[in-house]
């Protein structure tokens, strides 16, 4: 998760580069359809889990390795103890957790694009109390070596520039308006281009505008 997760701050919004945009694949399926909106709310965390192997697939090392087998022995001494019944208990309370329950607003209050343009949101509801305060995500993203048991402190520290911005009132309300509203849906995101597709587009325009300067001083 954690290269993942860095890649989102650095490139925020930048396909190919932050794995929390959904692939264009998905998107096209779920787009606004209020069934398939719901249906991807139930299985959110698959794609969270899943859609970072297909965008930008990390190249295998010990790591990874050892990180997959240490889950594979818990896996094998749970079912090996306590039965098969264990797995499917996790399975299902990942499901839940991930899906309509109050808590998993958080991922999309987080950056689904509600007001237009506005890519972060902030959330400082009660729930923060039970997860960290990750409602503190503008925030997070300002200050992400900031731990997030002191985020309530840098909103404190710096309310002149926080209190402006569009906040998440309710995580239960979002997950209710992503799925019925048909302004929203995959796409309701903010995207930019990569760095170099920029400076391109820069060098474009400026190009453009001296040979304009020059057609001006040739008549």
């Amino acid at each position: 998760f954690k290269p993942y997760h860095m890649d989102h701050h650095r490139a925020q919004g930048v396909d190919g580069m932050d794995t929390d945009i959904p692939h264009p694949f998905e998107a096209n399926i779920v787009r606004n359809r209020t069934v398939l909106k719901a249906l991807f709310m139930l299985t959110q965390l698959a794609f969270y889990a899943l859609r970072p192997s297909f965008i930008k697939p990390l190249a295998p090392n010990k790591i990874i390795a050892f990180n997959l087998a240490v889950q594979l022995t818990y896996d094998f001494t749970l079912v090996y103890f306590f039965g098969p019944n264990t797995l499917l208990y996790l399975l299902l309370s990942t499901i839940i957790c991930g899906g309509f329950h109050p808590t998993a607003g958080h991922f999309l209050s987080e950056h689904l694009e509600v007001v237009r343009g506005i890519e972060t949101y902030s959330y400082y509801g009660r729930f923060n109390y039970v997860t960290y305060n990750v409602g503190y995500h503008n925030e997070h993203h300002d200050f992400p070596k900031v731990p997030w048991s002191r985020l309530p402190a840098v909103k404190l520290i710096a309310a002149e520039y926080y209190d402006t911005l569009p906040v998440c009132e309710c995580w239960i309300g979002i997950i209710w308006d992503y799925v019925t509203n048909p302004k929203l849906g995959a796409y309701s995101r903010v995207k930019r281009m990569p760095k170099e597709h920029q400076l391109q587009q820069l060098n474009k325009s400026v190009a453009a505008a001296a040979a304009a300067e020059s057609d001006k001083k040739l008549r």
